[in-house]
């Protein structure tokens, strides 16, 4: 038994020993500089997002017909048969009592009274045509009217338009009568009014009127 305890302490010193020679490990502490207090980290903006830009769709071009160039169709041309309503109304004008033959007489250009538009210069020529021949009156001529229009003032164009103008000129040419005439009514189914006045005095010495029928 003594030498077992020899033994333990022995082993027990050498032990102590092997616990001594091993230090205890130190930790080193290294010198650093003072940390920095961490600086806040900045939330980072989000990065704004650029719309995008819808695609403008082509718009379509003008459109064309392929080679039609049909144009709308021309106004009708109306004709009418002037010299059937003028001649009867002439015929009975040359008749009327208290005309004086040989007089001169001015023919004023025919007026339009109508709602539409028609040649009013196609009814003056056929009431100049019916009345060429006759022998009751001297017919102021196309070139003594003209000259008479422009010492007036008034264009060769000019038809007059009222019974004070006709008179004016009627006075100008030394006529004694002045034949006025309208066409009045529907333009589709117009009337011939016509007037003889006596220049003198303004009185109306016949009146007549007619239809005028289309062609």
């Amino acid at each position: 038994m003594g030498r077992y305890a020899l033994i333990a302490s022995l082993a027990m010193l050498l032990a102590g020993c092997v616990v001594r020679e091993q230090p205890a490990p130190v930790d080193t502490v290294n010198p650093q500089q003072p940390q920095q207090p961490q600086q806040p980290t900045e939330p980072q903006q989000p990065v704004p997002t650029v719309p995008t830009v819808p695609t403008v769709p082509t718009q379509p071009g003008p459109i064309e017909h392929g080679g039609d160039t049909s144009t709308q169709p021309a106004p009708r041309v109306r004709h009418y048969d002037w010299n059937g309503a003028a001649q009867p109304l002439v015929g009975k004008m040359l008749q009327a009592a208290g005309v004086n033959a040989g007089s001169i007489l001015l023919v004023d250009s025919v007026n339009n009274r109508t709602n539409g538009s028609l040649n009013a210069g196609e009814a003056t020529t056929a009431l100049r045509n019916a009345l060429s021949g006759n022998t009751k009156f001297t017919l102021v001529s196309p070139q003594q009217l003209a000259v008479a229009k422009q010492q007036l003032g008034l264009s060769p164009q000019d038809s007059l338009g009222s019974r004070s103008k006709a008179m004016g000129i009627a006075r100008n040419v030394s006529a004694q009568y002045v034949l006025y005439s309208n066409a009045t009514g529907n333009v589709n189914a117009p009337t011939l009014q016509m007037q003889l006045m006596q220049v003198q005095t303004g009185e109306i010495v016949w009146s007549g009127k007619g239809a005028v029928a289309q062609q």
